[in-house]
């Protein structure tokens, strides 16, 4: 029993330090959270250089131009009154605002997600720009031959606001005619209930010569420390910054420290490029064209901008009178699985990052939402989780608890052996050990199944911890936001008096130092819930609930035995 419970206490403080290292881990990326960014349009947009987009990779395509780079630098922007330039857009999941500069989109409000769950007008801003701060969407097109309506060119539009109103889908449309007299449309789609944007660039081709061009997107960030913390443990661990998804390598995130170190250049047939944060992601899915170079780019100045996007390979190319249409679609909000499937990108769902212990998160996820879809109350869909991943379990924790009621029944010979013997170890372990044999006894008895949940309980821990589904959650009384912290500490203290009751359940160790450990860990543990979102102690407290029921029912029925 000794045995057993020590490699409990081993494998609970691993988990700890699990999390502890995600912790710092996180401290050392850039985390926008849940932080408020509230600044209004600077009238003086940052123009930090950028470092020059890696050479096309040696692809041999059909008419391909030598020359079809992305632009480095972003137009220069003077002192002049911006508020002509800005498009405002509104549908029912967000407030967008583009700028005719380049058609970029520099503003993303996320309407069903305010800031906290006390101020429901305010909604979370995902994306944004100002002097020092941005996070923006930039595409274009490129290539060789005259001028082309990238990121740099000044559209036109024939209105300045634009309300989605009821309608299924709304347009917003810009324009740009080339020196060359070609007239372009950059246009954005817009749906209801949709965090999808696709964009659309219309060519007519009104010159005597034929047009090639190629389609780029890439997304801007820079780094931008997380605003405060949640006690001692800080802000909870989650990854902040770029990430990728092949075909070929499947899913890679990359910190600020990597795109820094080393350039992305990346061709592939297929795949999607992002920035993502707890929660939320923006990201570009690339669509009609088979090839595509994947690439990222970090200013040197002292205010580094990440920018990581994809540009494609294949040429479209329009002969005089001749219109046609290129396409991207990016997808901005918040990491709901059910519409990150519904994108069509495989492997965009990989975004939601339960990391190496996906496979067991996944179905549990799913299983999590099937029960909300009965009880319409993320609470009570963890309660009965728990109880279901409980019920599953039953078989080995019986195993456990029958070896630990045995343990227990043996308890008052374990002390007289370690009176008699104590002075003699090894002594003393061979009388133990003859004694186990004797009453058929394994110490080790109730440790396999305790290993087997532990990576089910960790697997839970995240797809709690990363669930926007359980972002301001209410559940009852004053649990209105299962994301958070409980303001009250009355979960957490429940938590640790639930410890406290198994560890006086447990047999008690025999070594006074094993013992003084034991006592101690509900203390700890409860010390380190206090700052635990709401949902994840809510787990933990129904989990050990139904652990003490099930120990107290075993012990009484092998007690005898």
């Amino acid at each position: 029993m000794q045995f057993q419970r020590i490699l409990l206490f081993v494998a609970l403080g691993l988990t700890l330090v699990m999390i502890w290292t995600s912790w710092l881990d996180f401290k050392s990326t850039y985390q926008v959270g849940d932080s408020v960014v509230q600044e209004e349009i600077s009238t003086t947009p940052s123009g930090a250089s950028l470092e020059e987009v890696p050479e096309t990779p040696s692809v041999v395509l059909k008419d391909t131009p030598e020359a079809s780079e992305i632009p480095e630098v972003d137009a220069a922007v003077g002192s002049e009154d911006l508020s002509d330039r800005i498009i405002t857009i509104k549908t029912d999941l967000v407030n967008a605002e583009i700028d005719l500069q380049g058609g970029d989109l520099i503003r993303i409000e996320l309407v069903d997600h305010p800031v906290n769950v006390d101020t429901p007008d305010d909604p979370f801003v995902l994306m944004f720009r100002d002097n020092s701060r941005l996070f923006v969407a930039q595409s274009g097109l490129i290539g060789s031959d005259g001028e082309y309506p990238n990121h740099n060119v000044l559209f036109t539009s024939d209105q300045t606001n634009f309300d989605l109103a009821g309608r299924e889908s709304m347009e917003v449309s810009l324009d740009w005619t080339s020196p060359q007299g070609i007239h372009y449309q950059k246009v954005f789609l817009f749906r209801e209930d949709s965090y999808r944007i696709e964009t659309e660039f219309r060519v007519v081709n009104s010159s005597d010569t034929p047009w090639t061009g190629f389609v780029y997107g890439h997304l801007k960030q820079t780094e931008i420390e997380s605003g405060g913390t949640m006690g001692i443990l800080g802000a909870l661990p989650s990854f902040s910054g770029a990430a990728v998804y092949t075909e070929e390598e499947k899913y890679e995130k990359i910190s600020y420290d990597n795109m820094r170190d080393e350039s992305l250049n990346l061709s592939t047939d297929s795949g999607w490029v992002a920035m993502m944060q707890h929660y939320f992601v923006v990201a570009w899915l690339p669509m009609g064209a088979d090839n595509y170079q994947f690439y990222s780019g970090v200013s040197d100045d002292r205010n580094p901008q990440y920018r990581i996007g994809y540009k494609t390979l294949q040429p479209v190319t329009l002969q005089p009178g001749e219109t046609g249409e290129l396409q991207a679609v990016l997808f901005a909000g918040p990491k709901e699985q059910v519409r990150l499937d519904q994108q069509g990108a495989l492997g965009l769902k990989l975004t939601v990052d339960y990391g190496w212990l996906t496979p067991i998160a996944s179905p549990l996820f799913w299983l999590l939402q099937k029960i909300h879809g009965f009880t319409n109350n993320w609470g009570w869909a963890i309660i009965f989780l728990t109880f279901l991943v409980k019920l599953v379990f039953y078989p080995l924790s019986a195993t456990s608890y029958k070896s630990m009621a045995r343990m227990k029944k043996l308890q008052p010979r374990m002390v007289t052996l370690k009176e008699r013997y104590g002075d003699d170890k090894q002594r003393f372990q061979q009388e133990m050990m003859k004694m186990y044999k004797e009453e058929k006894v394994n110490p080790a008895g109730g440790c396999l199944p305790i290993l087997i949940q532990i990576p089910v309980f960790i697997a839970l821990y995240w797809v709690l911890l990363e669930s926007v589904e359980l972002r301001q959650a209410d559940f009852m009384l004053w649990l209105n936001d299962l994301s958070v912290p409980d303001p009250y500490f009355v979960l957490p203290i429940i938590m640790g008096a639930s410890m406290l009751i198994q560890h006086f359940l447990n047999p008690a160790p025999v070594d006074p130092l094993q013992k003084k450990i034991m006592m101690a860990l509900p203390f700890v543990f409860t010390v380190f819930f206090l700052w635990f979102p709401a949902g994840l102690v809510l787990y933990w407290v129904v989990n050990n609930i139904l652990s003490i029921a099930q120990q107290y029912y075993n012990t009484r029925k092998y007690a005898g035995n």
